[in-house]
């Protein structure tokens, strides 16, 4: 079983360090940068977040308790959101956009995991890669660890009821959970730094005007490459996907 995770991860990691080369240097990371956010914003994000962490924690030992299989697959989903998210493309004003990887996560463990897993990658890659920052953590972790697994699973558990293929579900739940990040990412660049003469308003549809060029396209592709891993996932783990109640007894992505 670890030998089949092994081998996602490596061919992930390929991936990323090929387009990685590929793609010249960005000015800015997407996720808000180490010291960009005014102190006071950069603080009431930490505190919005504490609670999720608090939720995801206890949520994270019911789950995995006692569970080896569970545990290597939740270490599946955190190195997913680890190779995406880490991917930076180039974007139109010097700026750079990348998948989030924390809707495959939300599917299989729901989003109050995802918020302690996700502040782990984002703490990782603070630290290791320079993506992102220590002192805005709060407000990346709220954007792309809660908001972001929250929409994912929302809209996923919410069409599992419907007749809607279960790959168009995970697709939508995927491209929609990374999208509803960047708006909350614009939207928090936006409270921080209003326009003079447009205010909060105009600001927000500055920011999220300058990620939808790559951004979209990135959801889309997001959205497939999850339905790839989610359909290997049904292949090999169809027991441990039963067991998180992901699955129903028939169907397949």
């Amino acid at each position: 079983m670890f030998s089949r995770y092994a081998k996602l991860i490596l061919i992930l990691s390929l991936h990323l360090i090929l387009l990685s080369l590929l793609a010249p240097p960005p000015a800015y990371a997407m996720h808000i940068m180490e010291g960009f956010l005014p102190l006071g914003w950069a603080a009431l994000w930490f505190i919005l977040v504490l609670p999720f962490w608090g939720w995801g924690v206890k949520s994270l030992k019911a789950k995995v308790s006692g569970q080896p299989g569970l545990k290597l697959l939740l270490g599946f989903a955190g190195a997913f959101t680890f190779v995406l998210s880490a991917l930076k493309l180039p974007s139109v004003t010097g700026s750079c956009s990348h998948p989030t990887g924390v809707g495959l996560g939300a599917i299989l463990f729901g989003p109050a995991a995802m918020s302690v897993l996700g502040a782990i990658v984002l703490l990782f890659q603070a630290l290791l890669l320079a993506h992102g920052g220590l002192t805005t953590l709060g407000a990346n972790t709220f954007s792309m660890a809660v908001v972001g697994p929250l929409t994912s699973y929302g809209i996923y558990k919410f069409l599992k009821k419907t007749k809607v293929p279960l790959s168009f579900n995970v697709f939508l739940a995927s491209a929609l959970g990374d999208l509803a990040t960047y708006v909350v990412t614009s939207l928090q660049l936006a409270l921080a730094f209003p326009a003079p003469d447009t205010g909060i308003w105009g600001s927000f549809a500055k920011f999220i005007s300058i990620f939808a060029v790559t951004q979209v396209p990135l959801a889309i592709s997001e959205g497939l490459l999850t339905v790839v891993v989610f359909n290997y996932l049904f292949a090999y783990n169809k027991e441990e996907l039963k067991e998180l109640a992901v699955l129903q007894e028939k169907g397949g992505a």
